[in-house]
C-alpha cells in the first residue's frame, strides 16, 4: 500500500525548480541536505543563501510522526490550536507503553488493558482530526515510518529523536517535541536553525563481522554525544552506495546519539530496492525520474572538504566490530580492545542477557544475520551462555521472520520474544532481579545505555553492538569474547570458532502481513467526541501557561544546581513513568529526580530555601509555586541531551521553574524550553558555573529590553550577602522572545485560529 502518493508527487513536482533557484541564490553546487532542505522552503523559492549555525529558516515539512508517549501531550496541545483536521499527514504509533516481561502476547495483553485508556484517547483523536492511526502491537514507529511513509528527499518531523531514521530511505527526518509537530499539524511554518554540514565518506565495504551499526559506533567514538550537535551528518562514497537501505537506516538512527539535528544518505539502488519490497514501486519509479536532485552534486563528493563544515573518512574494509559503553553510547571500543579494556576498568565481563532487535536494528537483513549464529549453537554443539531476547521493529518483519523459520531457530536456542514495541530500549523491561541493582553487563542492539535506561538498575553495564556481535556475545557469555579470533568450547570439549555471519539484504519470498495495525481516519472527523475523564490519572486536558508579566524576574531560587551529564531522562524519566505523559501534573513528580546534586552527590535531593530541609526536588519546587516563588535550573554541558521529550520543558515550566541557566544545551531540549515559554540561557562565561551558590536568590535583568543577540543579567545574591554579577547568553530570535512573552508558543497559535 502506497501512501499519500500525491503529496509525493507534489513534492518531486516542484523539487528540479526549486533546486535551481536554490543554486543561483547560493552560488556554487549543493550537498543532498542543502537541496532538500532549500526544497522545503516555507516561502517556495530560495531568493537567499542562509548562513549555517546563525540564520533561522522557515520550512514546511512534508509529515508529521508521533510515538504514543509523545502523541498523547502534542495532541493535547494540537485540540487547544483551534483546527479541524491536521494540515499535513500524520501517524500516531503505540510502541511505548508496552512493558517487555513474559513474552509478546502476554505483554501486549496487559498493555492494551491497562492503557486501554490512553489507546483509546489516541484512536478518537486520531480518528476525528485525519490522522493515521497505528495500533499497540503495529511496531516500533521509526522501523513502521521506514517501510511506510518514508520517501527520498522528503522532510518529515517527529516527536521521537530518533525520527532521523527515516534518513536511511534518503530523507531529512528530524526529531521534535510536540509543540513544533502541533505548529505543522496546524499549518503553520516550522523554524529550525540552519544547519551545520558534517560530511562522512564511506570507503571500501563492509565485511565479514562488520555491520552498519559499526559505522555509527565508529563516529560515536569520534564526535562523542554532543559532537554533531547543530548538524545534519549527510553519509556518502563507494562503502554508502554498497550498504543495504535497512543498514543506512541504523547509521541514521543512532546518529542522534552524536547530536545531530540528523543524517542522511543520497537515493541509491538499495533505497530503490527496499521501496519496491515494501510495496511501494510507485515511490521508486517517482524518484527515478528526478534521480539526480535526490543525491549531491557531484564537485560535493569530489571535493567534500569545499562544501561541508567537517569531513571524516573511515574505510569500511578496515572497519573493526566495535562496542559502546558502558553508561554513554560514545564510548568507542574495538572488538579487539575490549578485554584489556574491561580489565582495565573493571567491567564486570560475564554477559547476563544480550538484546536484539528495537527500531535501531530490527530489519530483516539484522534478523537474518543474527539467526545465521543461532544456527550454529545446535550445528557447532554449543549452548547459549547469556538470557537472549528479540524486539521485532514491526509486525510486517515478525510475521516474515516467523513464516521464514527465523523465530523457531531463535526459540530453539532458549530466546525469548518481545512485543512488536521500544520495551527495554526506554526503560519498559521489567527484568527479573534488577531491583537488586546488583552490578551486571548486558549487550544490546539498541542505540542508548544511559545508567538506568534499560531495566532501572544504576548498576547494570549496558554495551551497545551490532546484533550479529550481540548474538556472539550471548553465546559466548563473555564481554572480552573476540568471535573473529577467539574458540568456544562445546559439549564435546571441542574448541570451535563461529562462522561469521550471512544474511539476506531483503526476504528472498518478499515481505508478508495478515494484519499491519493500520486504522485510517474518519473522512469527516466533526462528529467524533475525544473524551478526557476529569478524574483521570493518565489524561489531562491542559490550561494556557501564562503570559510573562512584562518585567524583571526578582527574587528566583535555585531549585538545583546538577552536576555532569543531565539528560532527558534525568530530567524526566521514563520506564514506569511513561503511563503519565498525558498527566502534566502527575508526570511532574518526576522533574529531575535522577539529576545528581552539585552539593551533596545525590539525586532527588535538594535543599529546599524556605524550610532549610533536604527533599525531592518536584516537592521542593512545589512548595516554591505554592508561595508564589520562581526558580531557577542550572546545569552542565549538553543539557538535555536524548529523547525528543518536550515533558521535559513542560515540566518545570508547569511548576512554576521560570528559567535553566546551563554550559551548553542539546538542540532539542533548547528548542523545547523555548516553546513553552521558559528562558534557556547560557553562560557567558562557562566559569561562572561555578559561582552559584546551594542557597543563592537569584534576579534576571535585561528582559523589558529582550533581544536577539543581547545578553541577559544575573545577580546572584548569596546568603552572606554578598552578591555578583554574571551574563548569560542566549540563542533566542523575535519569534522565539514572543513566544517567551506570550507564555508559550502555542498561546500564539491559539488566538490565530480561535479568535
Amino acid at each position: 500500500m502506497v501512501f499519500d502518493l500525491e503529496m509525493i508527487k507534489k513534492v518531486y513536482g516542484s523539487f528540479p525548480g526549486r533546486i535551481s533557484a536554490a543554486r543561483k541564490v547560493v552560488g556554487r553546487p549543493l550537498t543532498l541536505t542543502e537541496k532538500i532542505l532549500y526544497a522545503h522552503l516555507w516561502q517556495g523559492d530560495a531568493t537567499q543563501a542562509y548562513e549555517r549555525g546563525k540564520s533561522y529558516v522557515d520550512f514546511a515539512p512534508d509529515r508529521v510522526a508521533m510515538q504514543d508517549a509523545t502523541a498523547q501531550m502534542a495532541l493535547l496541545q494540537f485540540m487547544q490550536a483551534g483546527r479541524d483536521k491536521v494540515a499535513v499527514p500524520s501517524t500516531v504509533h503505540c510502541d511505548h507503553l508496552i512493558v517487555a516481561k513474559e513474552n509478546s502476547k502476554v505483554d501486549l495483553d496487559r498493555a492494551v488493558q491497562e492503557s486501554k485508556e490512553v489507546y483509546d484517547f489516541l484512536a478518537s483523536v486520531s480518528n476525528k482530526y485525519g490522522i493515521g492511526f497505528w495500533k499497540p502491537g503495529a511496531g516500533i514507529i521509526h522501523q513502521v515510518v521506514l517501510e511506510n511513509y518514508a520517501f527520498p528527499g522528503g522532510m518529515m518531523i517527529g516527536t521521537d529523536s530518533h525520527t532521523v531514521n527515516a534518513g536511511g530511505l534518503g530523507m531529512i527526518a528530524i526529531g521534535v517535541g510536540g509543540a513544533d509537530a502541533c505548529d505543522v499539524m496546524s499549518g503553520l511554518a516550522w523554524e529550525l536553525k540552519m544547519p551545520k554540514l558534517i560530511g562522512v565518506k564511506l570507503t571500501g565495504k563492509l565485511n565479514g563481522w562488520t555491520a552498519p551499526k559499526d559505522v555509527i559506533l565508529k563516529v560515536a567514538g569520534i564526535l562523542t554525544v554532543k559532537g554533531g550537535t547543530g548538524a545534519v551528518v549527510e553519509y556518502f562514497g563507494e562503502g554508502a552506495t554498497s550498504m543495504s537501505c535497512t543498514g543506512k537506516g541504523t547509521i541514521c538512527n543512532m546518529g542522534a546519539e552524536i547530536g545531530a539535528t540528523t543524517s542522511t544518505f543520497g537515493y541509491d539502488e538499495s533505497m530503490s530496492r527496499y521501496l519496491k519490497a515494501t510495496g511501494r514501486e510507485d515511490v521508486a519509479n517517482l524518484a527515478d525520474g528526478i534521480r539526480e536532485h535526490l543525491t549531491a552534486d557531484a564537485e560535493v563528493y569530489a571535493n567534500p572538504e569545499q562544501y561541508f563544515d567537517q569531513v571524516i573518512e573511515i574505510n569500511l574494509s578496515e572497519l573493526e566490530p566495535h562496542l559502546n559503553g558502558p553508561f554513554t553510547p560514545d564510548l568507542a571500543t574495538p572488538i579487539s580492545k575490549m578485554k584489556e579494556e574491561a580489565a582495565r576498568n573493571g567491567w564486570p565481563t560475564k554477559v547476563e542477557v544480550g538484546l536484539i532487535g528495537s527500531c535501531t536494528n530490527s530489519s530483516y537483513e539484522d534478523i537474518s544475520r543474527a539467526v545465521s549464529l543461532a544456527k550454529q549453537v545446535a550445528e557447532k554443539g554449543l549452548k547459549t551462555k547469556a538470557e537472549f531476547t528479540i524486539t521485532p521493529g514491526s509486525e510486517q518483519v515478525r510475521y516474515t521472520i516467523e513464516r521464514d523459520g527465523f523465530l523457531n531457530t531463535f526459540e530453539q536456542i532458549g530466546a525469548k520474544v518481545f512485543a512488536n514495541a521500544c520495551g527495554p530500549c526506554i526503560g519498559m523491561w521489567d527484568r527479573m532481579g534488577a531491583e537488586k541493582q546488583e552490578k551486571n553487563t548486558i549487550v544490546h542492539s539498541f542505540n542508548r545505555n544511559f545508567a538506568k535506561r534499560a531495566d532501572g538498575n544504576p548498576n547494570t553495564y549496558a554495551f551497545v553492538a551490532s546484533p550479529e556481535l550481540v548474538t556472539a556475545l550471548a553465546i559466548a557469555g563473555d564481554l572480552a569474547f573476540n568471535p573473529l579470533t577467539d574458540t568456544l568450547t562445546n559439549e564435546k570439549g571441542e574448541q570451535v570458532k563461529l562462522d561469521a555471519p550471512t544474511g539476506y539484504e531483503l526476504p528472498p519470498k518478499g515481505f508478508s502481513v495478515e494484519d499491519a495495525g493500520f486504522e485510517a481516519p474518519a473522512e469527516d472527523g466533526s462528529g467524533i467526541s475525544v473524551i478526557v475523564d476529569p478524574a483521570s490519572k493518565r489524561l489531562q486536558l491542559l490550561d494556557p501557561f501564562a503570559a510573562w508579566e512584562g518585567t524583571d524576574l526578582k527574587g528566583l531560587k535555585l531549585l538545583i544546581k546538577a552536576k555532569g551529564k543531565c539528560t532527558t531522562d534525568h530530567i524526566s524519566m521514563a520506564g514506569p513513568w511513561l503511563k503519565f505523559r498525558g498527566h502534566l501534573d502527575n508526570i511532574s513528580n518526576n522533574l529531575l529526580i535522577g539529576a545528581v546534586n552539585f552539593f551533596n552527590e545525590k539525586t532527588d535531593s535538594v535543599k529546599n530555601q524556605l524550610s532549610g530541609e533536604y527533599g525531592p526536588v518536584p516537592a521542593t519546587q512545589r512548595s516554591y509555586k505554592a508561595a508564589g516563588i520562581g526558580s531557577i535550573v542550572v546545569g552542565d554541558e549538553n543539557y538535555g541531551e536524548g529523547s525528543s521529550r518536550e515533558h521535559a520543558a513542560m515540566e518545570p515550566r508547569h511548576l512554576g521553574v521560570r528559567a535553566v541557566l546551563v554550559k551548553s544545551f542539546a538542540r532539542i531540549h533548547e528548542t523545547n524550553l523555548k516553546k513553552q515559554g521558559m528562558l534557556g540561557l547560557t553562560f557567558a562565561d562557562k566559569s561562572d558555573y561555578d559561582k552559584i551558590m546551594e542557597d543563592d536568590t537569584i534576579d534576571i535583568n535585561g528582559l523589558p529590553s529582550f533581544a536577539p543577540g543581547k545578553a541577559l543579567e544575573l545577580v546572584l545574591h548569596h546568603a552572606d550577602g554578598t552578591s555578583e554579577t554574571i551574563l548569560a547568553n542566549h540563542s533566542y530570535n523575535e519569534q522565539q522572545i514572543e513566544w517567551f512573552k506570550a507564555g508559550a508558543a502555542l498561546n500564539i497559535i491559539r488566538r490565530q485560529f480561535v479568535n
